[in-house]
């Protein structure tokens, strides 16, 4: 087991990797003394900056940052970190995963989305780089301003290493307001932050239409219908989808405006054109890149899907929200629990 003192890693200075870096920066569960937090980034003014003012003002500017974080902007200086959570957004993990000197005993993945192009779950992709590291998946419904402000929060920590890693990952990871649940079932973990994303689109665009609560709720309902298939035929259990990391979170990101995903749907909903949102948005939202190849996925495992179908018109610009909705609500009556 790693020394207790060791300090923790976390690559990705966005909003979510801050509020990770705050969070573990804080007292543990029996009131232990907080470890140092090495905050990647990758802006060598950003790191300066958080150093300088105890903030980050462009991604997390409410939070007044822990004393015990410390940013960085070189991978290297993360060698002595046995434990690291990987916080880039997914389609840019890869690549800084591969840029690190040293991977960690201990690789926590807080991405949510596929790998473009490859189709390959982020659990793949890290796999695939850093071998020799035990991977973990950490998804839930969170958002980055309360898990920052120590409000109470649960997720879903998926281990590769199964119950040895676990053994060794809770204790660094779990505080008195941040609570993991352990599971083994990686492909669930991330099959769950990756659909919920695309799904939080759509609800968006139901709000931008105003079409009312009550096509929200039976989207949410359908939708999950949906993540459940996908999930199955991919290997995921169906208790990991039903939930923190998959109902759980799905129900979060759909009912609320803070996050990215339901913002470009409803902007969509609204009569914005994709391209153009995509293009002015600072922060990334998943949802976006993985709508695409989720859609592939679901074709190539014979998996319907046709709100996540719909969510891939939009972002094409093959159709307008209105008359993508107006084909959603077409779709042949049908048993609830039939396929489609």
């Amino acid at each position: 087991m790693s020394h207790p003192q060791a300090p923790i890693g976390v690559v990705g200075a966005g909003a979510w990797g801050t509020a990770l870096a705050q969070m573990l920066a804080s007292p543990g569960p029996s009131g232990e003394h907080p470890r140092e937090v090495l905050l990647w980034a990758r802006d060598d003014g950003l790191a300066e900056a958080i150093n300088a003012t105890r903030r980050n003002q462009p991604y997390l500017p409410a939070a007044a940052l822990s004393p015990a974080i410390r940013a960085v902007s070189d991978l290297a200086a993360l060698a002595p970190c046995p434990l690291v959570l990987l916080v880039t957004p997914a389609q840019h993990m890869g690549t800084v995963l591969a840029a690190m000197p040293q991977p960690p005993r201990d690789l926590v993945l807080c991405s949510k989305g596929i790998e473009a192009g490859s189709g390959r779950m982020m659990h793949e992709v890290a796999h695939a780089i850093a071998p020799a590291s035990d991977i973990a998946v950490l998804s839930g419904p969170t958002f980055a301003h309360e898990v920052a402000a120590g409000l109470p929060t649960a997720v879903t920590l998926a281990c590769g290493g199964g119950r040895a890693q676990w053994e060794r990952l809770a204790p660094a990871i779990a505080r008195p307001s941040f609570r993991p649940y352990y599971s083994a079932d990686l492909i669930g973990a991330e099959v769950g932050g990756s659909v919920k994303n695309v799904l939080a689109i759509a609800c968006g665009v139901v709000e931008g239409l105003r079409l009312g609560q009550n096509a929200r709720n039976a989207l949410i309902a359908r939708g999950f219908a949906e993540m459940l298939r996908f999930g199955e035929a991919l290997g995921a259990r169906a208790e990991t989808l039903s939930g923190l990391c998959g109902l759980g979170d799905l129900v979060l990101t759909c009912s609320s405006t803070a996050s990215r995903n339901f913002s470009l749907g409803k902007a969509l909903g609204e009569g914005a054109p994709a391209a153009t949102l995509m293009a002015d948005r600072r922060t990334v939202a998943e949802g976006a890149h993985t709508a695409p190849v989720l859609h592939e996925l679901a074709m190539r495992h014979g998996v319907a899907m046709p709100i996540v179908e719909a969510v891939n018109r939009l972002l094409q610009g093959a159709a307008p929200a209105a008359l993508v909705a107006q084909d959603l609500l077409a779709r042949p009556l049908a048993d609830e629990s039939a396929l489609p």
